[in-house]
């Protein structure tokens, strides 16, 4: 097989190609997270259905993504990738035009669907394409990727709506977005690794079970989405409890919270990169102890020990999604990108259901019921990294 070696034009290319693309999809996916406050005046509704924003968009995305890998697998990965770009784009500006809240929820919900071309694939493609010995660092720069669209998303709207409205801040969202799918198109190298399959939903959906029958992948999964929900519960809430009482900061102060993102941009790279030198498990370890250190952090009331316990969770947990994301490809001998949307599904699945199932913590319990919550949730996912543990030393399949 012929790879894309690290440090050749082509490896740059791709990089910078699906670094571009995943931009685009996290501004879109997140772009609504820091208008949620805006969203329960303007609307008049409870933070819990002002959070639908973005978990409707999370769950439909993340059932859209099995789908889309069993696709790709017939067409080809960069067609895929690029119709769900584009599309996503044009969706996001038409949703600064709706002409109320249920109908932005259903414009929301055909963004999840259209948004998932890329994150289903790309990791396939990576895995496909790259050489192995520089996949963790590859994989790394494409989450860094995630973590500056959905800072860029949180920014642009947040400040965006401060100035103007809540619909020029998806507009605007929209337009970025399109302009970075436009980048992806020029930029991604071809598939040489990819060979096409027929489109035979029983075959893959026996690949499917035969991914859900490998225990490692199983608990890759699991902390994946523990750690998601953990990671999409303090960011929803965080918007509320640092815009009311005591805090009291505007949307645009709020937003600047998720400048944070930039500590996931820098862990993400680096822990993948120790990931191939010290051993997956260990990283594991160390990011899912982060983030326990993180939320517990946030518990007392000064706004410096919110922000720092934030920003501790934020790298700790985008240590882990390198490591475990990277895993996956790497566990996963054949249909590699159904491999890797399954974890995206728990990931996803897990933002949801965790986002959703805070929201109703926080109006029963206010920000110290978020601490226990989100702390439940990664000690879930430290159990099932030292099971995972456990198998390795071993040698379970």
């Amino acid at each position: 097989m012929t790879y894309l070696e690290t440090g050749s034009v082509a490896f740059r290319k791709a990089n910078g190609s699906l670094f571009a693309g995943a931009f685009a999809t996290f501004a879109i996916l997140y772009c609504v997270q820091p208008l949620l406050p805006i969203f329960s005046r303007q609307f008049h509704i409870t933070p819990v259905i002002s959070s639908l924003s973005l978990s409707v968009s999370t769950i439909v995305l993340a059932v859209a993504m099995l789908a889309a890998a069993s696709l790709s697998e017939a067409w080809g990965r960069r067609p895929v990738m690029l119709v769900s770009l584009l599309s996503s784009s044009v969706l996001c500006i038409l949703s600064a035009f709706s002409p109320n809240y249920l109908s932005l929820l259903g414009l929301r919900m055909l963004e999840g669907v259209a948004l998932a071309g890329l994150p289903a694939t790309a990791m396939g493609y990576l895995g496909e394409e790259v050489n192995p010995r520089g996949l963790g660092m590859a994989m790394g720069l494409y989450i860094s990727g995630n973590t500056v669209g959905g800072l860029g998303g949180r920014l642009v709207s947040g400040f965006v709506a401060e100035v103007a409205s809540w619909r020029w801040a998806l507009a605007a969202t929209g337009i970025l977005s399109l302009i970075c799918s436009l980048a992806f198109a020029l930029w991604l190298p071809p598939s040489k690794n990819f060979f096409a399959k027929s489109l035979n939903w029983k075959k893959l959906s026996l690949s499917l079970l035969e991914h859900l029958r490998n225990p490692r992948l199983w608990l890759l999964y699991l902390i994946a989405a523990m750690l998601m929900g953990g990671f999409v519960t303090l960011y929803n809430y965080a918007t509320f409890a640092l815009s009311g009482p005591p805090y009291n900061l505007s949307s645009s102060l709020v937003s600047l919270v998720f400048l944070l993102y930039l500590l996931g941009t820098f862990s993400s790279a680096w822990i993948g990169r120790l990931a191939d030198r010290y051993g997956r498990t260990r990283m594991l370890l160390l990011s899912g102890t982060l983030a326990l250190l993180g939320v517990i952090i946030t518990q007392p009331l000064p706004l410096i020990a919110k922000i720092a316990g934030i920003g501790v969770y934020t790298f700790g947990f985008f240590g882990v999604h390198a490591t475990a994301s990277g895993w996956v490809g790497n566990l996963a001998q054949n249909n590699k990108a159904q491999a890797s949307s399954l974890y995206l599904l728990f990931y996803y699945t897990g933002s949801s259901v965790g986002g959703s199932l805070g929201g109703l913590v926080w109006s029963a319990k206010g920000w110290n019921g978020i601490v226990q919550f989100v702390t439940a949730l990664v000690l879930v996912a430290l159990v099932a990294t030292g099971l995972l543990s456990m198998l390795q030393r071993t040698g379970a399949k």
